[in-house]
């Protein structure tokens, strides 16, 4: 296992001879001294290779950008944009991040629904042209602030107000006004975007009302003398392939019906999580111990019959990298490493709390674990979206440190495919 020194903020391991992600994780845990057992997170950089791969032969047509709210890793950022992915900022430091890492403006959109004044500024000044815009305030901001903004009307959806218990967006009715407006004040409309959440239930019903109504408002924008050319159809996709195929199969027949290639409609999609919630897990280390006795009708399977639950507390909570948690995402029962696991282990239920002893503080509510004790590792995996910076809204703390690995056929993949990695290959030193 060698280590490649990629600049002052971040060292990427290059795994050789059988070495795995897991044995990285191992040895991290070893590392630490007993008294420290810090949080840490490992990301595979080869795991980003893999979906963009997956993404390019499932759904070629689909121009992923990147909604840097999901992850602003730097070692994120500097393999998206070498494989040439576009970027959705929602805030200054976003943009400012994607800029310094080469990505060109014309390959970044500016989303949020209310956008700050110095942001629209800062976007002109920095010749970022594509905006996302709902509603006549702030349109009025944009034509005074950003004159040569090319806008993308943001549709509401039936799925989305359900998932949210709000209508964001304009609803069809409402964009032929806006539409109006935007002319009278002489500022450009190109195009649409819209958002399909992943837990859709119905995803080809969600899909055909919304590119049927897209389809209507770019006819409408092109009565009006605008040239539509751009279609977002928003960030409704996890990292599972089996879902990925499940969104093109709803979709494909719609885009060759409304927008078939021959319109010149360049198609987006956010896909966040697909890219990088695999990539990364988050090792915690237990810090507090409880024993509870529970009903007898609370058996599951692969309960061993005991009466016995176990609370847990983590040195890491949802005022932490779990703050996905308080958005409304769950988080998947976590394992133990490798090296801790001992054959024929009796499993209990088991509920995972962080360390601010708050109710909120509750990471997973109820799985099955071997009994575990203080000082004990536990690993989480899917976790690449849990923020990664020191600026989460939701984070007092700073995060966990991240220890990125990539394996060396993966790393010679990236190389063939133009990812470098700044100052890579500064150093190279056994570990």
């Amino acid at each position: 296992m060698r280590s490649l020194t990629d600049g002052p903020g971040y060292t990427v391991q290059l795994l050789e001879g059988g070495v795995t992600l897991e044995d990285v994780i191992d040895q991290r845990i070893c590392e630490q001294a007993p008294v420290e057992k810090s949080a840490f997170m490992v990301g595979d950089l080869g795991a980003l290779m893999r979906q963009h791969a997956t993404w390019q032969r499932l759904v070629p047509r689909l121009q992923p950008y990147f909604p840097l709210r999901c992850n602003r890793s730097p070692a994120v950022m500097e393999v998206l944009s070498s494989l040439g992915l576009g970027f959705v900022c929602a805030n200054k430091a976003e943009v400012n991040l994607a800029l310094e890492h080469g990505v060109s403006p014309d390959n970044i959109i500016l989303a949020g629904v209310c956008k700050q004044l110095a942001l629209i500024k800062s976007a002109s000044k920095n010749d970022i042209q594509l905006l996302v815009c709902e509603n006549e305030a702030e349109l009025s901001k944009i034509s005074r602030l950003h004159p040569r903004a090319k806008l993308l009307l943001q549709l509401s959806t039936d799925a989305h107000a359900a998932e949210t218990s709000v209508a964001f967006g304009l609803s069809l009715k409402s964009c032929r006004r806006l539409l109006e407006t935007a002319k009278g004040l002489g500022v450009q409309v190109v195009g649409v975007a819209f958002h399909v959440p992943s837990s859709c239930q119905d995803p080809r019903e969600a899909y055909r009302h919304a590119l049927s109504d897209a389809r209507c408002v770019f006819d409408m924008g092109e009565e009006l003398g605008f040239r539509m050319n751009v279609l977002d159809i928003g960030a409704g996709f996890t990292g599972s392939e089996s879902q990925l195929k499940q969104v093109e199969s709803a979709i494909s027949p719609l885009l060759d019906a409304y927008f078939p290639p021959r319109s010149g409609v360049h198609v987006l999609a956010q896909p966040g999580g697909f890219y990088v919630a695999s990539a990364f897990s988050l090792a915690v280390s237990v810090i507090g111990k409880e024993v509870a006795t529970r009903r007898w009708d609370r058996l599951a399977p692969g309960d061993n019959g005991d009466d016995t639950e176990f609370l847990y507390y983590m040195n890491e909570g949802v005022y932490g990298p779990f703050g996905i948690k308080l958005l409304g995402s769950a988080i998947a029962a976590p394992c133990v490493p490798k090296h801790a696991l001992r054959a024929q282990e009796a499993v209990y239920p088991s509920s995972l709390w962080g360390p601010s002893l708050d109710q909120l503080d509750r990471v997973v509510e109820r799985c099955l674990l071997p009994e575990l004790s203080v000082g004990d590792w536990l690993l989480f995996s899917n976790m690449g979206t849990c923020g990664l910076d020191d600026s989460g809204d939701l984070c007092a703390a700073p995060p966990p440190p991240v220890h990125y690995a990539v394996s060396v056929t993966d790393w010679y993949q990236m190389q063939e495919a133009g990812v470098e990695l700044n100052g890579a290959m500064k150093t190279l030193a056994v570990v």
